[in-house]
C-alpha cells in the first residue's frame, strides 16, 4: 500500500514538473506581434507591459510598409499583427490566399488630407498634383473623400476600391500621384496636397487633428484589427492578448495619447 502511494506520489510529482517545465518553456518565448511604426507600436509597447501582468510575453516588432507584415504572418515569423483594416485584410487573402483570422477590432485612425500649399480644399489650383496611396483599398478610401468633399464624383458602383480610373467628374483637374503609403509624408514638398495614412502621419510629426485640411469621417469600414493564422484563432494566448489590448488601459493609453486622432474601435 506504501509502495503504491509513493509510486503515485512520484508520478504526480512528474507531471507536475513537467506542466511547469511547459508553461516556463512558453514564457520564454514570447509571443512576435508585428505592428506598423507609429502608434500601433506606440500602443502594443503598452499592450505588452498589460499582458506581461497576466503572465503573456510579447516582442513587438516593426514594420516600415504595409505587405511584410502579412507575409512574416503567413510564414510563422509573427503569431499576430495589428496594423491593418478589413478591407485591405481581405485584398490580401483574395490576392495571395493568406489562412487569416480576424482575433479582434483594435482602433480606428480617420485618414486625413495634407497641403504645405494651402489651407482648404477648395484653394487648389488646376491640375493640382494630389497624393494617394498606391494599395487599392486606401487609394479607393482616399478617392471617397475626395468625392465626400466634393472635389471629384466616382462612377456609379466603384466602392471601396475605387481607382483614379473610376474618376467620371474632376473639375479642378487634378493629378493622381500613386505613392507606397509610407512615402506619402516625405512627398508633401513636391505635392500640392496628399493623403496620409493617420500612422505615417503621427510618425512624420503631423497632427491629424490641427494639421489637416480635411479628414474622414470615423464610421466606415476601417477599423483595424488583430490579425492571427486560421490555425491559432482559438488557442487560449489569442483570447488573453485580446483581453489586454481591449483593456480599460489601453483605453485611456489612447485617448491621452493621441487626443481623438486614433479612437479606439471597441
Amino acid at each position: 500500500m506504501i509502495s503504491k502511494r509513493s509510486l503515485l506520489q512520484s508520478t504526480l510529482a512528474l507531471a507536475m514538473a513537467a506542466g511547469l517545465s511547459g508553461h516556463a518553456l512558453a514564457q520564454d518565448k514570447p509571443l512576435k506581434i508585428g505592428v506598423t511604426a507609429g502608434p500601433h507600436a506606440q500602443i502594443f509597447e503598452q499592450v505588452k507591459k498589460v499582458a506581461e501582468q497576466q503572465g503573456l510575453k510579447i516582442q513587438v516588432v516593426e514594420f516600415s510598409d504595409y505587405v511584410q507584415p502579412n507575409a512574416a504572418l503567413a510564414a510563422g515569423d509573427l503569431d499576430a499583427n495589428s496594423y491593418q483594416h478589413k478591407p485591405y485584410l481581405d485584398a490580401q487573402i483574395k490576392d495571395r490566399g493568406y489562412k487569416f483570422a480576424v482575433a479582434a477590432n483594435t482602433v480606428n485612425f480617420p485618414i486625413g488630407l495634407y497641403s504645405k500649399k494651402v489651407k482648404k480644399l477648395a484653394d487648389l489650383k488646376e491640375s493640382a498634383r494630389f497624393g494617394i496611396p498606391n494599395d487599392p483599398t486606401n487609394g479607393g478610401r482616399v478617392l471617397l473623400l475626395l468625392q465626400a468633399q466634393g472635389l471629384i464624383k466616382l462612377k456609379d458602383g466603384a466602392g471601396l476600391k475605387a481607382t483614379p480610373l473610376d474618376v467620371v467628374g474632376n473639375p479642378k483637374k487634378l493629378k493622381f500621384v500613386e505613392l507606397d503609403a509610407a512615402q506619402l509624408p516625405r512627398s508633401l514638398d513636391d505635392l500640392d496636397a496628399s493623403a496620409i495614412n493617420t500612422n505615417f502621419a503621427i510618425s512624420a510629426g503631423l497632427n491629424p487633428k490641427t494639421d489637416s485640411i480635411a479628414q474622414e469621417s470615423p464610421d466606415g469600414p476601417y477599423v483595424n484589427l488583430l490579425v492571427v493564422r486560421e490555425a491559432d484563432k482559438n488557442k487560449p494566448w489569442v483570447a488573453q492578448l485580446v483581453k489586454a489590448y481591449q483593456s480599460e488601459e489601453i483605453r485611456r493609453f489612447i485617448e491621452t495619447q493621441f487626443k481623438g486622432s486614433v479612437l479606439a474601435g471597441w
